[in-house]
């Protein structure tokens, strides 16, 4: 009896540990300041993502992160404290993820999040920009001969719970007729283990993260991602609601990569840039008081966006590392090109 008690009590007592360690990394807003008052004073910026998606964020066996989602954290970081790698990185489930930015365990969100109406309302989210166009589609083994969603037909398909992937799959089924068994996993790494197992005929999520994966296979070449779009997926970092001084600084940040790009501002040319005497770029670069100190009215120093394409580059830049040309995936910007090459990319003015 008394070595039960005692194992209880230490059962306890690790509990109680483990939720004090959590709630240590809680730091609630204090009332009447923004997020923004609170990164600045400490000195770093708190950045969930995901962290097992390559080209998105992930982490190697140095710890060190990249990907277009670690990207951006950067860039946020840079504008504020002119140092890209002043950001610590916390690894985010599906459904923690939302929690821990609305209990200040976070200050952003970036972390391949589709943006829709019931996060950016019930769950109290403020989207930022879209940082990534994508749409879901489902992995299948080369040699299964299945070629369409109705393929799987009489088999199963493996899906992380809390995303809105579980929910366009049970749509998408449910309109197509289609009887399949769909195996859902808490968490990502769970649902891609069993699929490589075999325990699933088909791996469903956003075509980026289903790239990302496949690249971590024995044999990726054994695998395929259907020519199938079964939803919208735009993909947006996240601040917590009703806080527009922080959210607008993230936004701003985002803004000024796509800006860069379409001015032509790169990490190698920006000096040469800033001395251009292009009224439009100087304004940009924070040189040029003509157009209004568009740092100090969110709160940063008015080179902020010089400091971010300095250290981290201009979207097509992050892109191109992470994704596109320079990348592993050589993934096509598509959707995700300026509105000026037949994409979606486009930033209000800075004025």
């Amino acid at each position: 009896m008394q070595k039960w008690v005692y194992l209880l009590l230490t059962i306890l007592l690790f509990s109680t540990y483990l939720t004090s360690c959590e709630d240590s990394l809680s730091e609630p807003t204090p009332p009447g300041k923004s997020r923004l008052d609170v990164v600045k004073n400490r000195g770093k910026l708190h950045c969930g993502v995901e962290g097992n998606i390559q080209g998105f964020s992930f982490v190697d066996q140095n710890g060190n992160y990249s990907g277009i989602d670690v990207d951006i954290c950067k860039a946020v970081a840079a504008a504020l404290f002119n140092d890209p790698n002043a950001v610590e990185y916390r690894n985010l489930d599906s459904t923690e993820r939302f929690t821990a930015l609305n209990g200040g365990k976070v200050d952003m969100l970036s972390r391949n999040t589709t943006w829709t109406v019931s996060r950016d309302t019930t769950v109290g989210l403020e989207f930022a920009p879209t940082t990534f166009y994508d749409g879901q589609s489902i992995m299948v083994r080369a040699n299964s001969g299945i070629n369409s969603l109705e393929g799987l037909e009489g088999k199963s398909i493996c899906v992380e719970a809390g995303t809105t992937t579980e929910l366009n799959l049970t749509d998408n089924l449910r309109k197509r007729n289609i009887e399949a068994e769909t195996l859902t996993f808490q968490q990502a790494d769970p649902a891609y283990t069993a699929y490589a197992e075999g325990r699933c005929d088909g791996m469903t999520s956003d075509k980026s993260q289903l790239l990302g994966r496949r690249q971590t296979f024995p044999n990726p070449e054994q695998h395929i991602i259907l020519n199938t779009t079964l939803s919208k997926e735009p993909l947006s970092p996240a601040t917590i609601n009703n806080d527009p001084v922080w959210s607008d600084v993230v936004k701003w940040v985002i803004y000024a990569l796509i800006e860069a790009e379409e001015l032509g501002i790169t990490q190698a040319n920006i000096d040469e840039k800033k001395n251009s005497g292009h009224w439009k770029v100087r304004i940009f670069l924070g040189e040029d008081r003509i157009g209004g100190n568009i740092g100090e009215g969110l709160g940063l120093s008015n080179d902020f966006a010089y400091r971010v394409i300095k250290q981290v580059g201009n979207y097509g830049e992050i892109y191109d590392r992470n994704l596109g040309k320079n990348s592993p995936f050589k993934l096509p910007r598509g959707q995700n090109n300026l509105w000026t090459n037949g994409g979606l990319l486009y930033s209000p003015p800075f004025r």
